[in-house]
């Protein structure tokens, strides 16, 4: 694989040795076979159904066909020479009620494409919950139950039993703030919920059962590592005035605090707590439980793709505003600052207990064609990458305890309320016929993990 005319730089910022170099992906967002081998409905394919809730009425029925492809699939990332590769397992593929008998083919699969892993020489990890709960556990009570948490636990212990002997390094619950907030609070991600109430109880159950299930994985005595996906985003005020340092401050509560403090301080942000119980909307939880979300964790997984500047306002449930930025933006309308995963990376050493860090996520969404020679130019995400592997490479520099990137993602895929509309992947999928053709960024990045380096800048 020959590669683009990009990497020509006689200096290199070297990576760590033994830093690992990969990409990720999500079960609902590539799979497909929504309902082949015993596997049942989720709330992504009830919200798929739902008018007007995905764009262009899309949905992951089909997806990427990874299913059926997932031969193939293995081979590009062994010809990208992919060290590690981000997956997340479909809970109602394995356990179709959520809480009940499992399916053995789901299991089959699943165990197919770990071996294949392993013998292409790429280590997974994997991820337990990317959000697709089975359908059967939301119509009762989905992650407002309790019962809810005590399934996830035991769906955790079966994919430790039948699978663990393949598993290095498992992520419990990808980006909690989304399955809370997004799904639950602003509602553009299923179940399509809009009461704070419900996203705060569900915040605090998504973590009892990540916390539930470390403990769970330390009982089984199985090698590995066990850890959490967070996305984070530094917030920076609009100006120095009282009114907006208080308003990012209170952003970053909402986005990053109310997860990081509990997982890594075993306590909830004073500050947050007080805004929130002032509004009536805070579950009643005891110290002790809270306190007991702080299960130690072998690494932390941050999902990073841009910072916002943020002002006071007099509405909206937070109070604030969102500034627009300048600069280039992707096609999801994200700013482009790369200088925002260092300034979370340090921010992350510097205020709570050191602790390895994987990036689990980090990409952006262009507008990708295949050329009339078949190539598919994506210099704007070359760019991207570049300029956040140097902001990570900075960050280890100043101490940061960085041991590996994922980049968001493997292939173009189905991007949740988006349907088909982003790309975001290294990989181009023409989707009617399904042909994978990698892009530039992909035959660059492939050159970076060969040096374990970044070619310098000037």
């Amino acid at each position: 694989m020959s590669a683009p005319d990009d990497v020509r730089s006689e200096r290199t910022l070297s990576f760590p040795e033994g830093f690992l170099w990969g990409a990720a992906t999500a079960a609902y967002q590539i799979e497909g076979a929504v309902s082949e081998d015993g596997r049942a409905p989720s709330i992504w394919d009830a919200f798929c159904r739902s008018p007007g809730a995905v764009e262009d009425g899309e949905s992951g029925d089909v997806a990427c066909d990874h299913y059926h492809r997932w031969r193939e699939d293995i081979a590009l990332m062994r010809e990208l020479g992919l060290q590690t590769y981000r997956l997340s397992l479909a809970w109602p593929r394995i356990v179709p009620d959520g809480d009940g008998e499992v399916n053995p083919e789901g299991l089959v699969f699943y165990r197919r494409l770990l071996e294949g892993l392993h013998e292409a020489g790429i280590s997974p990890m994997v991820t337990l919950y990317h959000w697709d709960l089975p359908l059967k556990l939301q119509e009762r009570g989905g992650w407002g139950s309790r019962d809810t948490v005590d399934a996830f636990v035991r769906y955790a212990r079966t994919c430790y039993e039948e699978l663990g002997d393949l598993v290095p390094r498992w992520a419990t619950i990808n980006e909690p703030w989304c399955v809370a907030m997004k799904g639950n609070l602003i509602g553009d991600h299923a179940p399509g919920e809009k009461d704070l109430s419900t996203a705060l109880a569900v915040a605090h159950n998504v973590l009892l059962a990540h916390a539930r299930a470390v403990a769970a994985f330390r009982d089984t005595g199985l090698a590995g590592d066990i850890g959490i996906v967070l996305n984070l985003t530094p917030a920076t005020p609009a100006s120095g005035r009282e009114q907006d340092v208080a308003a990012a401050r209170r952003f970053d509560g909402f986005f990053n605090r109310w997860f990081l403090d509990p997982l890594l301080a075993g306590a909830y942000a004073t500050d947050m707590v007080e805004w929130y119980s002032r509004q009536g909307a805070l579950p009643l939880v005891s110290t002790c439980e809270v306190e007991t979300l702080a299960e130690p964790i072998d690494f932390l997984g941050v999902n990073y793709y841009y910072r916002k500047v943020i002002r006071a306002s007099r509405n909206g449930m937070l109070r604030l505003t969102e500034v627009p930025q300048e600069g280039e933006h992707t096609t999801m309308g994200w700013g482009v600052t790369p200088e925002g995963i260092h300034d979370i990376l340090v921010r992350l050493a510097r205020d709570y207990r050191p602790i390895p860090i994987y990036i689990t996520e980090n990409g952006a969404a262009f507008p990708d064609k295949i050329d009339p020679d078949g190539r598919v130019r994506d210099p704007r995400r070359l760019a991207y990458i570049r300029d956040h592997l140097s902001q990570v490479h900075r960050a280890i520099e100043d101490g940061v305890d960085v041991r590996g990137y994922y980049a968001w993602s493997l292939m173009d895929n189905f991007e949740w309320e988006r349907g088909y509309s982003q790309r975001f992947g290294i990989v181009y999928v023409d989707y009617p016929t399904q042909h994978r053709i990698p892009k530039d960024s992909a035959r660059w990045y492939a050159q970076i993990i060969k040096k374990n380096g970044l070619p310098a800048e000037g």
